[in-house]
């Protein structure tokens, strides 16, 4: 399975950034833009790739430490920016260094679990609204359209493992679907693993 960890944001919250994300929509060259669904909108904390069945189990044992080391903290949407001139992504704000720490911990769950995991790089939380499919293409009034952007603060009570389904019916636009397979309640006093069942955006 393709597998990578994340946070979810709540509905409230994709409700309040979709709002905004329909707004940059309608700004010149918007089109030349592939823009992802409501049901991609995650922070993506470590990208597995194709992990084997027979590494789930101590994934998912590595994961549940990992998860029960960090309290429920604060997190909200808040501003925006770009890689390059590739994606444009909606920012966070809050409990950034639990964040960062926990993005941390489910990579060396990965490596300890024995997949593969490329260098280290700094975390950067994000959430990606949009990616450039065309050459040369100004991402700015895109960033600037998020500059201002903050959505309400919830807290993170979970750490999820979410599968990836790449599109396979070759139609333009058709996007990834996802579908949460696990989730870890944060926090010592938390309860076990919660499965989960069905995808996202069928």
């Amino acid at each position: 399975m393709r597998l990578f960890a994340a946070v979810l944001p709540p509905e409230a919250a994709v409700d309040e950034l979709d709002v905004r994300v329909r707004r940059l929509r309608t700004l010149p060259d918007a089109d030349r833009l592939r823009w992802t669904g409501r049901s991609g909108w995650h922070f993506t904390l470590a990208f597995y790739g194709e992990v084997p069945d027979t590494t789930l189990p101590d994934l998912h044992e590595r994961l549940a430490r990992a998860a029960r080391r960090y309290e429920p903290f604060p997190l909200g949407l808040k501003g925006g920016g770009r890689f390059a001139d590739r994606v444009v992504w909606a920012g966070a704000d809050g409990g950034l260094p639990a964040l960062r720490k926990l993005a941390d911990s489910a990579t060396a769950a990965a490596r300890r679990a024995g997949l593969e995991m490329s260098g280290h790089r700094a975390y950067t939380p994000h959430l990606t609204v949009a990616r450039n499919r065309a050459e040369a293409l100004d991402l700015e009034p895109f960033v600037d359209g998020l500059a201002d952007f903050e959505g309400s603060a919830w807290t993170v009570r979970e750490l999820a493992l979410v599968r990836s389904r790449l599109p396979v019916s070759g139609v333009a636009g058709e996007q990834p679907r996802y579908e949460t397979v696990a989730a870890w309640p944060l926090g010592r006093r938390a309860g076990r693993l919660r499965s989960k069942g069905g995808p996202q955006n069928p």
